[in-house]
């Protein structure tokens, strides 16, 4: 499997790429157009197409961040879902000794249990911390996802990192969060 960077917004792969995004995620869990082709340039995001050969077969869109990755979205192509892609691509991701950390919607339904499942299976474990996704655009509020990582559960203090990384490098160009 080959990763390979986007850094331009202008070229037809963008398009492929961002088509399979809108239809993976719902809308407040989406940058708009605009702000992903913005967030291309930034020096720790890292915007991968995902392919075998000349076949486009995902997005693993992740930052680096101070000591872990963070990866913010993963889809496969529907059509290569179940064949083992995705696991093949996260086993990439994680071999080369860096945590990485992602979230998930909360097990509350069948496709929620089955995608923490499959994360578990690719050697995540779920953390214990209450975590609320900053709103990606206006209208919306933040949302309670689940945070998994590799090797094993984060520490109150990596958990702290990376809450503030998300708040302060990440989600930096959204609508920020609601005082209480």
């Amino acid at each position: 499997m080959d990763f390979i960077r986007l850094t331009d917004p202008a070229g037809p792969e963008f398009e492929t790429a961002f088509a399979l995004y809108e239809v993976s995620f719902p809308v407040h869990e989406q940058r708009t157009r605009p702000a992903q082709a913005v967030r291309l340039s930034h020096p720790e995001y890292r915007y991968m197409l995902l392919y075998e050969g000349d076949q486009f077969q995902g997005i693993l869109l992740y930052w680096e961040g101070p000591g872990f990755r963070y990866v913010e979205h993963f889809a496969i192509a529907p059509e290569l879902r179940g064949g083992g892609v995705g696991a093949r691509a996260l086993a990439e991701l994680c071999s080369q000794g860096i945590p990485v950390i992602l979230e998930i919607d909360p097990p509350v339904d069948e496709i929620s249990v089955r995608r923490q499942h499959f994360y578990e299976r690719c050697g995540f474990s779920k953390n214990p911390f209450p975590h609320v996704h900053p709103p990606y655009r206006k209208g919306f509020q933040g949302h309670p996802l689940v945070v998994m990582s590799v090797p094993g559960a984060l520490t109150q203090e990596a958990y702290d990192r990376f809450a503030g990384y998300l708040q302060n490098t990440v989600m930096s160009d959204c609508v920020p969060p609601l005082e209480e």
